[in-house]
């Protein structure tokens, strides 16, 4: 139960005392009284079950009691019974509609009951009845943050800062408002003044996401660094470990992931982290480790097959394990064009390590499937070219390739064998055209690192966003 929900739990009971003290005459008045004290004692217990259900009783003697339909319905709430507690919490905000603190507890009920639009008319009218007090303009702006209206959150959440500055959590939701909006400068103010006066690691890992978008990089690494120190979750080793493979710090990015994998071996990014880490320090085969792992940890996460295709591309010697994850990847997501293509490259790669015959048929199949399955993946038909060049059927590869390099024509290699099958045909004159295509893409860079550093940036922010995976 949260502090708020204790708090509003002892205000019902004290309210509830005097009217016993004025009727002490009465019994069945003080008997009510305890059933009441009762069930506020059991619901600041933890014991919501009991409440509700001495409160259940209570209820058909004293129907129009503000305390009893409040409390009621906060027990129903803490019990995830949405509809029961939106039904006494509404009975509650009828009977006083001018409690401000008894419709912040009916809009928090309508959200977990998923009714958004009323849950804010309630916050907001929360806020009409207490337009200075913390809570309320803290809750509407958690409230718009939920609902990504950051720029409707922003003034709410500052004016609860300017009421209540020590607040972390308005503190830690006004730095994210701010730097989701683009206001690192706000932001870096905001959590650097609450960092002041405690360190916490959560805030550290913002003020590293801030530093970073304002370019201090060294900064962003020190505070991920503290951050994991301060609290080695999940989300803070990730992050520190990201930050460094990001900046090419591999053997520093490679320690922490290892000490990352062994506190949460069940954490699928974490093992991508790593698998990419080692792929950037050369050690290919400890890589595909990592990324099998991940894989096995997280069968349908396309994320793991994009890199461990990569790191296997370097490293085959684990062909029959990696081929297998391919294959199971390619029948859990039979509409998945990659799903095929990369099942496809692995049986192809496979064979050829082991200097034996490629079965083309099921390779040509595969790659054929996911070219039908997303006509515009380039990479499967230019393989499907490749397929067929090395069956000397050029009359076939030549349309492949050429499809390929309409839909990217940024692929110097694509390039280089179209101009070899026109030297294979006789075509002079073409094969002259791609192999200058090819010199000068070739000379330019237009090449595979910056696009491995692309998709490992993709990969850490998209990851570092969805939280634990």
């Amino acid at each position: 139960m949260s502090r708020r929900a204790r708090c509003r739990a002892a205000i019902l009971c004290a309210l509830l005392v005097p009217s016993a003290c004025l009727l002490a005459a009465d019994q069945r008045q003080e008997v009510l009284n305890q059933q009441f004290q009762s069930a506020s004692a059991d619901y600041n217990a933890g014991r919501y079950a009991e409440a509700a259900t001495e409160l259940e009783k209570l209820l058909p003697q004293v129907k129009n009691s503000f305390e009893v339909h409040e409390l009621l319905g906060m027990s129903y709430s803490a019990l995830s019974q949405d509809a029961k507690a939106v039904e006494h919490l509404e009975a509650a905000v009828r009977i006083r509609p001018d409690d401000a603190a008894a419709r912040t507890n009916l809009a928090a009920a309508l959200t977990h009951a998923g009714e958004i639009d009323l849950a804010g008319e309630q916050f907001r009218k929360a806020l009409v009845l207490e337009p200075n007090n913390y809570t309320a303009n803290h809750n509407l702006g958690e409230f718009y943050i939920r609902t990504g209206k950051l720029a409707q959150a922003c003034p709410l959440l500052e004016r609860a800062q300017q009421i209540n500055p020590a607040a972390y959590d308005n503190g830690y939701d006004l730095a994210m408002a701010d730097f989701l909006t683009g206001h690192a400068d706000d932001a870096h103010k905001v959590a650097a003044g609450l960092l002041a006066q405690d360190r916490d690691g959560e805030m550290h890992n913002l003020l590293g996401q801030i530093d970073e978008q304002q370019g201090n990089y060294l900064a962003a690494a020190n505070d991920y660094e503290t951050a994991a120190h301060l609290d080695p979750s999940d989300d803070n080793l990730f992050a520190w470990g990201g930050e460094l493979l990001l900046h090419r710090t591999y053997e520093p990015a490679v320690n922490v992931f290892q000490f990352a994998v062994k506190r949460y071996p069940n954490s699928p990014r974490l093992q991508i982290g790593l698998g990419m880490a080692l792929y950037a320090r050369g050690l290919y085969e400890q890589s595909v480790d990592a990324l099998l792992k991940a894989v096995d940890l997280s069968p349908g996460d396309p994320r793991c097959y994009q890199f461990l295709a990569r790191a296997y591309d370097r490293s085959p010697s684990q062909a029959d394990a990696v081929i297998e994850r391919f294959r199971r990847y390619a029948e859990l997501q039979p509409n998945n064009a990659l799903a095929q293509y990369d099942y496809a490259m692995s049986l192809w790669k496979g064979k050829k390590l082991e200097q034996s015959s490629p079965d083309v048929e099921t390779v040509r199949t595969l790659l054929q499937e996911a070219i039908t399955l997303d006509p515009n993946l380039a990479d499967a038909h230019l393989q499907l070219g490749n397929l067929y060049a090395d069956q000397h059927d050029y009359r076939d590869s030549i349309p492949e390739i050429e499809h390929a390099l309409q839909l990217n024509p940024n692929q110097p290699d694509a390039h280089y064998r179209l101009a070899t099958d026109y030297v294979h045909v006789g075509d002079k004159d073409h094969a002259d055209q791609e192999f200058a295509v090819y010199q000068k893409q070739r000379a330019e860079h237009l090449a595979d690192n910056d696009r491995e550093r692309a998709e490992v940036e993709q990969f850490l922010y998209s990851a570092r966003n969805s939280g634990a995976q």
